[in-house]
């Protein structure tokens, strides 16, 4: 007769915990979609704990899974005495640092105002073409800061206004700036396609998030952007500001720095090679 084989004991496999928290999901997502859905999100959380319950108490729903016979198993392994040879920092390219290089933050705020003339031209292409006005797209840009123009009627929007247009051109420069250092610093950690992740990733990423959040924040300027254009102008900035931010020449860490150059000391064989005098 044969032998029972051995078996581990083991939780029973449940689906209840991800009841709850889809259920605990659905309840904060109702708070800025509809009431219904924070309603099925509290009875999905409310069953899932029941059945959740039950699964543990009043005794706990276990399983029993065989496992190989000794014989069969893998044979420990045995440690080795000998001496393992360990890199240093900076030797044979053993990195600590990553990445290597980065991209100077003079080219993010290059790629920045590239970017923001790119995104400036297609918005105003967008004024023109659709409403008749190169002062609309620049005076919805304003009601960010200016509740009157967020209310403002169309012909308002269309008609010229320079306390929007100083506002629009701080606020669209100063985001651009900022964005293209952004820039500098995220896309050298990234893969190298920074075309791809610069030019289109983030910018979809940028507008869903804003598309989300501004149905709430602010439902009359929501109404008026045409989205079609916004994702056009924001490609137009990725692709601009990506491009000028990857064609600038990197700089190397400290990782690439001798260990005097690392340790302050000043010796004109320290400095790296980006920072000798000719």
């Amino acid at each position: 007769m044969t032998p029972p084989p051995e078996t581990i004991e083991l939780p029973k496999p449940t689906v209840w915990p991800m009841v709850v928290a889809f259920g605990v999901t659905l309840g904060f997502a109702g708070l800025v979609t509809h009431a219904a859905v924070s309603v099925v999100g509290i009875v999905l959380a409310v069953v899932g704990g029941v059945g959740w319950w039950f699964q543990v108490l009043p005794e706990e729903q276990v399983e029993h899974v065989p496992v190989r016979p000794s014989a069969e198993r893998a044979r420990p392994i045995a440690p080795s005495a000998a001496p393992v040879e360990r890199l240093r920092r900076g030797e044979a390219g053993h990195r600590v640092r990553v990445p290597i290089e980065v991209q100077p933050l003079s080219a993010g705020v290059k790629g920045g105002l590239y970017g923001g003339v790119a995104m400036a031209a297609v918005a105003l292409l967008y004024g023109l073409l659709s409403q008749h006005s190169i002062w609309y797209p620049v005076n919805l840009l304003s009601a960010v800061a200016m509740p009157k123009m967020a209310h403002a009627d169309l012909a308002g929007l269309r008609a010229f206004n320079g306390t929007a247009l100083a506002l629009g051109i701080i606020a669209h420069g100063a985001v651009s700036v900022l964005t293209g250092v952004l820039y500098a610093v995220i896309l050298p950690m990234l893969p190298r396609r920074h075309m791809l992740w610069g030019g289109l990733v983030a910018p979809l990423l940028w507008t869903g998030f804003l598309w989300a959040v501004l149905g709430v924040i602010n439902p009359t300027l929501n109404a008026r952007v045409d989205w079609t254009w916004f994702i056009v102008s924001q490609v137009a900035f990725g692709l601009v500001t990506g491009f000028v931010v990857a064609r600038a020449e990197p700089i190397g860490t400290m990782q690439t720095w001798s260990l005097l150059a690392r340790a302050g000391i000043e010796a004109a064989s320290a400095r790296p090679d980006r920072e000798r005098k000719p």
